[in-house]
């Protein structure tokens, strides 16, 4: 930073750990001014320890970086010019050679990373690389809850922000440490996915997909009880034995799909309710701060 002349604050997002972190932190913040921290109550994830540095964060151009040391900082300033000369809005790093475990990690992101491009038409081969640089405006007005930290850039993407690409960076070894990764992550990666388009499509409309959906099945139950309906009166006409009600199938197919009808719209209302509410209440608890932020 001190070398590229650059005007900078690092903040440090200490998201519960337990061992001597936030005195390594609050000993370079009273040392260097330019370096912050924020102590998290306890472990919250990294989307509430980025929405927390995202509302702190006060440069021009923000960039994230996991403290794992398997991301190089030498690549600040050639994102820092991506932003500033190129004026794209988002730059996501996109680690081509990777070094990690092959089957456990390799394989599962690059299954990921083609659903999430297919899914959201955002056209990045690393979605969850944490290297990335933003401008100041996107950071102030996309909200990272949840798990959609992986989702930032659709995020963005959704908030109008349409500048987006990528840069190749150096993936280094991990050296200490150990990866959270597991199967889990992987399973809930996709379920987020499937949130994230939902919440793109219908997020500001979701009466129009529950509203549609339950029209369509109470078309499908009208005319499986016209069908009885129907059925009974050409049976009567032409004196033929005519079954009880509730032994023909079709009222059931009518009863079950009037149901669900019934249960989408419910469910589009409810989502309608929800859209008007205001969350104001944050969804992590800080314990303490450096001095200077």
């Amino acid at each position: 930073m001190r070398s590229n002349s650059f005007s900078y604050e690092i903040i440090f997002i200490d998201d519960g750990s337990t061992d001597n972190s936030w005195k390594t932190i609050e000993s370079l913040s009273l040392n260097d001014e330019n370096v912050k921290g924020i102590r998290f109550n306890r472990n919250y994830g990294k989307s509430q320890a980025l929405h927390a540095g995202f509302l702190k964060a006060s440069g021009d151009v923000v960039i994230t970086m996991d403290a794992d040391l398997q991301d190089n900082p030498e690549e600040i300033p050639e994102l820092y010019r991506m932003i500033t000369q190129e004026d794209y809005q988002l730059v996501s790093g996109w680690k081509k050679k990777r070094y990690d475990n092959v089957l456990t990690k390799n394989i599962p992101s690059k299954i990921f990373n083609a659903a999430a491009r297919k899914t959201s038409g955002v056209q990045l081969h690393d979605f969850n690389c944490g290297l990335k640089a933003y401008k100041q405006e996107v950071i102030k007005n996309i909200d990272v809850y949840g798990e959609m930290h992986r989702y930032i850039p659709v995020l963005a993407k959704n908030a109008g922000f349409y500048r987006i690409t990528e840069k190749e960076v150096k993936h280094q070894a991990r050296k200490y440490g150990k990866t959270k990764f597991g199967i889990n992550r992987f399973i809930y990666g996709f379920l987020d996915l499937i949130s994230i388009w939902f919440l793109s499509k219908f997020g500001r409309r979701p009466m129009h997909l529950f509203g549609s959906l339950g029209v369509l099945m109470f078309i499908i139950g009208f005319i499986s009880a016209g069908w009885i309906g129907f059925s009974k009166l050409y049976k009567l006409y032409h004196h033929q034995p005519n079954t009880l009600v509730a032994l023909n199938p079709w009222f059931y197919i009518a009863l079950t799909v009037m149901i669900i009808g019934t249960q989408f719209f419910l469910a589009g209302f409810l989502g309608e309710l929800i859209l008007r509410s205001k969350r104001d209440k944050e969804r992590y608890l800080i314990r303490k701060t450096t001095a200077n932020i």
